[in-house]
């Protein structure tokens, strides 16, 4: 359990959060949510005492262990994969250690006899000898090959070591777990697992995400940094979006039918207090969301982005035809051999796998880059707008304002027209004098977007387009593309927007190309059959 007593943190003279008080307790898992700046890592770093507070105290009794996710991924270059994930119990790894160092001992005496004695009995009864055991199915369970665990971390790739920390993190099942980012270069497989592990976990998680489904999935409390003040709801991010939607709604029109309004929400609590598929825990949580009342719900300061796509005229018969593409990678190796599909009228394609495949199809689909053999045929009404994995070519070497550089894409030139655009994309005021070269990653992707829509275009195609959004961000892409009429070509780490958006699924590989007209989860499944009758 965590205790937080008028908890207070001050940062550079700007308040955080003020006067919070809150448990954590055992058996739940509680998603920190908070717009950019909120202040969601500097919560977690105060919670296991990187940081101290301005006022106030965090509370943890001492017979609990709490074991963090680093985020320095080269801080244990120096140690083997498998001491680095037995690091996360430290008091084991110490034992371990200094056991070791003492059987290598040449003049091994009868002092330290006892003390290896000692140490024995505590490394058994922290479970040591099956430490490497555990360790293995950890790494296995992340999607890494077994056979690494004795391989310095120094010779992993970055995606690699994620994985590890993340074992390390999880390792000797700490009583607490604080987790930011965890998802974060994990591959779909690694993610669901990851899903199951904490599904199931006895302890108390804490876990910062952007990751709508996997906070749906596991979260049985959304933790809100907004307003100055961190509060506690129960239910996870689905939830807590649609109520702080509904309450916005209501605040809004306050002197209009609030009777209406307030049995609109508990109606809304109903609905969801009765729906099992919300939660693997839906049952404990369908008794607190029975208890709510209106005054419990989210009031949030959020501001979402308008994302939306209008298109100049509709999409004629033909739309794109590819035939017998072949790509390979500068070392030689394919990146996908001999890909052919023809694009249909309402298609919103997710293509998934190999991401350096799916990047060269979308640059050879835009005329950036040559494919080593095939052809491909877009139809002659159709106009494209591209959302490319790397925009640095636009913003790095430019010095126009944020204003001036829109104005290069509109057709509308006017200071009034291109303000009331930016202001639904959240530049408003003097933000829009910025220059674009020292825009932060969202900023220049939501620059990217607001390009996009004053194209009018009936075929998009987005590569990662949710990379450094926050989660108001990407709800707003993931309604704009859910709503566009014309077709999408699309990749993304986001599991809910590919799941709702995509109605059709390509997954790219050397060896073989998977095309399959069905939602991602479907998509899931099927590949989980194929994996079990293999075996």
């Amino acid at each position: 359990m965590i205790t937080i007593t008028d908890l207070s943190f001050q940062f550079g003279g700007q308040i955080l959060f003020k006067d919070v008080n809150l448990k954590f307790t055992e058996g739940n898992c509680y998603g920190i949510i908070g717009a950019n700046g909120a202040g969601k890592s500097t919560f977690l770093k105060l919670l296991c005492g990187e940081l101290e507070p301005t006022k106030g105290d965090v509370s943890i009794p001492e017979d609990v262990r709490m074991s963090v996710l680093r985020q320095d991924h080269f801080a244990f270059d120096e140690y083997t994969v498998l001491d680095t994930v037995i690091y996360g119990n430290k008091k084991l790894y110490d034992i371990m250690k200094e056991k070791d160092a003492l059987y290598a001992k040449e003049d091994f005496s009868e002092e330290d006899g006892i003390r290896a004695s000692e140490l024995e009995a505590d490394f058994a009864e922290m479970n040591g000898w099956e430490a490497e055991s555990d360790a293995s199915k950890l790494l296995q369970g992340l999607g890494l090959d077994v056979e690494i665990i004795y391989s310095p971390m120094s010779e992993l790739t970055e995606s690699e070591k994620v994985k590890v920390l993340l074992a390390q993190a999880l390792f000797g099942n700490p009583d607490i777990i604080l987790l930011d980012e965890p998802t974060n270069g994990l591959d779909i497989d690694a993610v669901i697992w990851l899903e199951d592990f904490l599904s199931d976990y006895f302890g108390t998680v804490l876990v910062v995400s952007h990751d709508r489904h996997f906070l749906n999935d596991v979260c049985t409390n959304i933790v809100d940094i907004d307003y100055s003040e961190i509060k506690l709801y129960v239910g996870n991010y689905e939830f807590w979006y649609e109520s702080s939607q509904l309450i916005q709604k209501m605040i809004k029109q306050q002197n209009k039918k609030n009777e209406e309004k307030i049995k609109e929400l508990q109606e809304f609590i109903s609905r969801f207090s009765a729906n099992k598929s919300k939660s693997r825990q839906a049952t404990s949580r369908r008794k607190l969301l029975s208890k709510l009342t209106v005054e419990e719900l989210p009031a949030s300061s959020r501001r979402y982005p308008f994302i939306g796509f209008d298109m100049d005229r509709e999409a004629g018969k033909d739309i794109l035809s590819v035939e017998g593409l072949t790509k390979y990678a500068p070392d030689g190796t394919p990146l996908f051999k001999d890909l052919s599909f023809y694009v249909n009228h309402g298609d919103k394609i997710a293509f998934v796998g190999n991401e350096l495949a799916v990047t060269a199809l979308f640059r050879i689909l835009m005329g950036e880059e040559e494919a080593d053999s095939g052809s491909f045929k877009w139809g002659v009404s159709i106009t494209t707008s591209y959302f490319p994995h790397d925009n640095s070519e636009y913003f790095n070497n430019c010095t126009d304002s944020i204003l001036n550089w829109m104005r290069k894409y509109s057709k509308d030139q006017t200071e009034t027209y291109l303000r009331g655009f930016l202001g639904r994309m959240l530049f408003s005021a003097d933000s829009v004098f910025k220059p674009v070269n020292v825009l932060s990653g969202g900023e220049k992707v939501r620059c990217m977007f607001s390009r996009m829509m004053l194209f009018g275009s009936n075929v998009l195609l987005l590569d990662q387009p949710t990379n450094h959004l926050d989660l108001e961000s990407i709800t707003a892409v993931n309604n704009g593309l859910s709503d566009f009429k014309g077709n999408l070509l699309f990749s993304s780490h986001d599991y809910e927007l590919v799941n709702t958006v995509a109605n059709r699924i390509i997954e790219l590989s050397p060896e073989k190309i998977v095309d399959r007209s069905e939602s991602y989860e479907d998509f899931l499944a099927y590949k989980k059959s194929l994996e079990e009758n293999a075996q």
